[in-house]
Formats: C-alpha cells, sequence, structure tokens
C-alpha cells in the first residue's frame, strides 16, 4: 500500500520573526532558509515581499534550490482591482514558486479589521488567488482565525475556504490563529471542511502553541485528513509559538500510525541530522537549546535514577521511546546522588574511562559525587566538573596551573566626569610552572572581572584559551537569607563548537564562580590534549 504524503511548510523567517526578542538580518535568512532546503523541507515561506527593507532584499532573488520559495502577504483590498493592488503586485513580482495569502474566514475580523462587506472578503480571495495562478505561481491561501471563525459562523469560514479552493488555490490552509482550539475540535471541524467538498489533499493546518497543542492540534489535523502542515524551527513565534515543525517531522518518521500510513520528503537517514538542524538553528539565535525539547533535547533520552540506568544499558527499549541516534541525539545516562554504579561506569566509558566495577576507585569517586551533591553541586547539568572530578581521582589531570590567591573588590565612586559609577575590579595571582603570574582586570561585574583576569595570561598556555568563551552563567541559591548556600553553572564553548558546563557551590558566590571558571579552563586545556591525540593517532 502507498503511502499519503505529507508536505512540510516551514514559516520560521516570517511567522517566527513574530517572536519577541527574534529580529533575523538578512545574512540571518539566507542562512535559515539554507539550512531548511538542504533538510528536505518541501516550502519555505521567506516573509513578506516590500514590508520591510530586509524582506525586500531577501526576495530580490530566489533562496532556495529544492524547496518552493514562497512568498507571503494579504489578498487584495476591497474596492481595488487585482491589477491595481501595490501590495498583491509586490507578490506577483517576487522570484518567488508560490505565493501564500493571508485571508479573513472570521466575519467578525472581516466587519472590525477590514472594515467591508463578507461578500467583498470573498470576492478579494477569489480574485487575489487568480491573480497568482494566472501569473504562474502556486496560489495558497491561510484562512486566518478559521477555527473561532467556524465556531461562529460555521457557513460563512466554509465559504471562504471554498472561495479559495474553487478559485484554483493549491492550499486551503486552516488556521488555529488564537491558538485556543482543542485537538478533537481540529478533527471534527477538519472531518467537516471535506465533507463540505475540499478534499484533504488540498488542505493545511497552521497552529498556534498558546494551550501548549500545537502539534497535537497539527497530528489531529494530519488523521482527520489535512496533507499540509506548517510549523517552526523549534516552535518559535509569536506568544507562545507555533507548532514545533522539529517535533513533528520526527513524530511523522517514527511514530506509527503517521510513519506507516504517511511518507514526508525526509527519509530516515536525513532525519539522523535533526537534533543537529534544531541545535544550530538555536546556535544562530544565540540562545542555549532547551534541554527538555522532545527527541533533539539533551535530556530527551537521559536518566540519573540508578534502576533505570541499569535496564536501559541492558536494553535500551526499557525506557526510551525510540533510539536517539535515529534523530542524532545521543543517549545519556547522568551522574547524581540517585544513581548506582551502572551509570558511573557508562558516562565514565562514555568519556574514554575505562574503571571496573571492583575498582576501589570507582566507590570513592561514588561516594564523593553523593557527599558533594548533597553539599549542592549538580553533576548532572555539570558534565566537564564531573570528568575533572573523576580525571583527578585517578591522577589523570595535570597541574597546569596554581591559583595562590584572588581578591575581587567593587566600588562605587564618582568619575572624572562627577558621574556616580559602580567598578568591578579583581586580581588574581597565578603560578604556572614556578612562574608567578598577577592579572588585573575590570569587568561589568565581579564575576565579569573575575572571568577576565583568570584569562589574562596563563603564560605557556594562553595560547590555548584564547578562544575559550564564557556563554552562560547561572545562579541558585539553594537556602534561605543572605549566608545562603550558592550553586553556580558556567556554560563554556570554544571555536570547535563544542559546549561544556562546570559548576561550582560555596556560601559566597564569588568563590563558587570562581570554581566553576577555572574547571572550565582546565577543562579546555585537557580537551585540547584530547584532541591532539587523536589527531595523532589517526
Amino acid at each position: 500500500m502507498s503511502k499519503e504524503r505529507i508536505y512540510l511548510f516551514d514559516t520560521t523567517l516570517r511567522d517566527g520573526q513574530q517572536t519577541p526578542g527574534i529580529d533575523f538580518s538578512l545574512e540571518d535568512k539566507i542562512a535559515i532558509s539554507a539550512m531548511l532546503d538542504s533538510f528536505g523541507i518541501d516550502y519555505v515561506e521567506g516573509g513578506y515581499p516590500g514590508a520591510n527593507p530586509t524582506d525586500t532584499a531577501f526576495f530580490a532573488e530566489k533562496r532556495t534550490q529544492n524547496a518552493a520559495f514562497v512568498a507571503f502577504g494579504m489578498t487584495k483590498r476591497a474596492g481595488v482591482s487585482a491589477s491595481n493592488d501595490p501590495g498583491l503586485a509586490a507578490l506577483l513580482q517576487a522570484p518567488s514558486d508560490a505565493v501564500c495569502l493571508v485571508a479573513k474566514s472570521w466575519d467578525y475580523h472581516v466587519e472590525v479589521a477590514l472594515g467591508c462587506s463578507n461578500a467583498d472578503n470573498l470576492e478579494c480571495i477569489r480574485a487575489s488567488v487568480e491573480a497568482v495562478t494566472a501569473c504562474g505561481k502556486e496560489a495558497m491561501v491561510d484562512c486566518e482565525h478559521f477555527f473561532d471563525g467556524y465556531k461562529a459562523n460555521r457557513d460563512y469560514a466554509l465559504a471562504c475556504a471554498r472561495t479559495a479552493y474553487e478559485a484554483g488555490a493549491r492550499w486551503v490552509v486552516l488556521c488555529d490563529t488564537n491558538g485556543g482550539t482543542q485537538p478533537a475540535e481540529v478533527a471534527e471541524i477538519v472531518a467537516a471542511v471535506t465533507a463540505a467538498g475540499i478534499p484533504g489533499d488540498r488542505l493545511g493546518i497552521h497552529a498556534h502553541d498558546d494551550t501548549g497543542q500545537a502539534v497535537s492540534n497539527s497530528l489531529a489535523a494530519i488523521s482527520a485528513g489535512v496533507r499540509q502542515v506548517q510549523g517552526t524551527l523549534n516552535g518559535i513565534g509569536e506568544r507562545c509559538g507555533n507548532a514545533n515543525l522539529v517535533t513533528l517531522i520526527a513524530t511523522l518518521v517514527l511514530k506509527p500510525p503517521f510513519a506507516t500510513d504517511y511518507a514526508v520528503g525526509i527519509d530516515a537517514g536525513k532525519l539522523t541530522e535533526l537534533t543537529g538542524l534544531s541545535h544550530a538553528f538555536d546556535e544562530l539565535l544565540n540562545r542555549s537549546p532547551s534541554v527538555q525539547a522532545p527527541y533533539v533535547g539533551a535530556s530527551a533520552f537521559a536518566t540519573k535514577a540508578g534502576i533505570h540506568a541499569s535496564a536501559l544499558l541492558k536494553d535500551p527499549r526499557t525506557y526510551e521511546h525510540v533510539p536517539p541516534e535515529s534523530v542524532g541525539n545521543y543517549r545519556r545516562v547522568m551522574v547524581s546522588d540517585q544513581g548506582g554504579k551502572s551509570n558511573f561506569i557508562d558516562v565514565l566509558k562514555r568519556r574514554g574511562i575505562a574503571v571496573s566495577k571492583d575498582d576501589p576507585r570507582l566507590d570513592r569517586l561514588i561516594a564523593v559525587v553523593k557527599e558533594r551533591e548533597a553539599s549542592g553541586y549538580a553533576y548532572e547539568g555539570a558534565d566537564a566538573s564531573f570528568e575533572l572530578l573523576a580525571q583527578r581521582m585517578l591522577g589523570r589531570v595535570p597541574d597546569f596551573f596554581t591559583v595562590n590567591g584572588f581578591r575581587v573588590m567593587v566600588e562605587r565612586r564618582f568619575n572624572s566626569a562627577g558621574e556616580l559609577r559602580t567598578v568591578s575590579e579583581a586580581v588574581v595571582k597565578i603560578n604556572v610552572d614556578g612562574t608567578d603570574y598577577m592579572s588585573v582586570a575590570e569587568g561589568h561585574g565581579p564575576v565579569n572581572a573575575l572571568d577576565i583576569a583568570m584569562r589574562k595570561d596563563l603564560g605557556a598556555y594562553q595560547s590555548e584559551i584564547e578562544d575559550l568563551e564564557l556563554v552562560d552563567y547561572k545562579v541558585r541559591i539553594l537556602n534561605g537569607g543572605t549566608e545562603a548556600i550558592t550553586r553556580v553553572l558556567v556554560e563554556s564553548t570554544d571555536h570547535s563548537g563544542a559546549r561544556w558546563w562546570t559548576v561550582g557551590v560555596s556560601d559566597n558566590i564569588i568563590d563558587a564562580s570562581f570554581q566553576a571558571l577555572s574547571d572550565s579552563i582546565v577543562y579546555k586545556l585537557m580537551k585540547n590534549r584530547d584532541l591532539a591525540g587523536r589527531i595523532a593517532a589517526e
């Protein structure tokens, strides 16, 4: 039995740009469109030609090689012919393969937002679709607020969808614009649309995540008949976001009945690039990937309970719904005060550290980890600090440098212009191979000053840490009061793109930060030597 085709439509560059704090540059849009095109998305919606300088420049040329390149815009205005509407003209002139027209399908919006009659709105839809098809482009219509409109005025919402279909739209997309529709409602309404004469292979779904059900609503719509699904990378979008296309793709390829009944343009081999695509997009946005993202998150295939880990190592199916490698992710058995020997042996093995189950050093390591976690450390979220702890207990960490002392000062004072300023300064005294170094630095706060001073001069190792960068800094207060114990987590990266977390705990936030920063530097130096060793072995 042949599988029915589901078409993937990405609106990251248009609807995703509605996300607060996200403003794609031209270079960003070019890079993202290339990522989507290479991965195998069927439609890449680029934005609204003529709406702003960035989108206008982006549509100066066709930006995809394999995917259909889509321009987005409104239907023509009421009272103006299609040939005389400047907005529609910009869409027709853009070097795109398809045009997605947004049309009102809720009579309330027709009256309030457009200020025209219901009949005029239907004529705008019809004439705009005909104009798109007449110029040789694929036409599709986003029926905005369709589900709310259907519940308010069933006949008119259906008339909008039917008008688009009968005018020649390849896709009539049902939009849950406010994101409040439930999966059962979506399925029922989609079934009503198909019963009204619009076949499922001409219908699409565009869901928003305001109730956390955008993916569920999209899957419900597919089960009910639609054959195009719209979404964004990592679910970005206005308010609570759009349907997460990353999650949808993995589910459609791997999960019955979707995997058995339907086909997308991405095979199992290409799916192994999914985690990389998701993380590369977050990197472009300069944000850390969500650790609990389905399929692609760092915790998606992680466990720390000892009994779970023991079963997982015997047969991964005991606690994994799909193999992590199928989406380009990997299994993580974490160390914590809940972990047994199986956890520790597996985690050490993954880091190239071989320790037998009866090695007394393993028992000492487990005891130390559990003791430290009881005092506030969290090694499950600080992989680099755990690896250093294990390597130190095995005597495998060189004494790269010794910090003989540091001092951090925060002073509020008037500058030469008479302005009151708060100044942070750090002094660090380090010994490297018998030579003492003292570094002084000012920073944006005491931790930043300490970070700069620590990495200012490491003697013979200075060149090795030039590309070391602190990308995230998290503080958690573990108990109440001003004397509270503080846990600091530092995320670092370098030019290789690798990321690692280190941890420090103290009743002094500066001391906790120092521990995490120091571990980050040492891990980087160890990482350099591991890489050099692998290159030499090859």
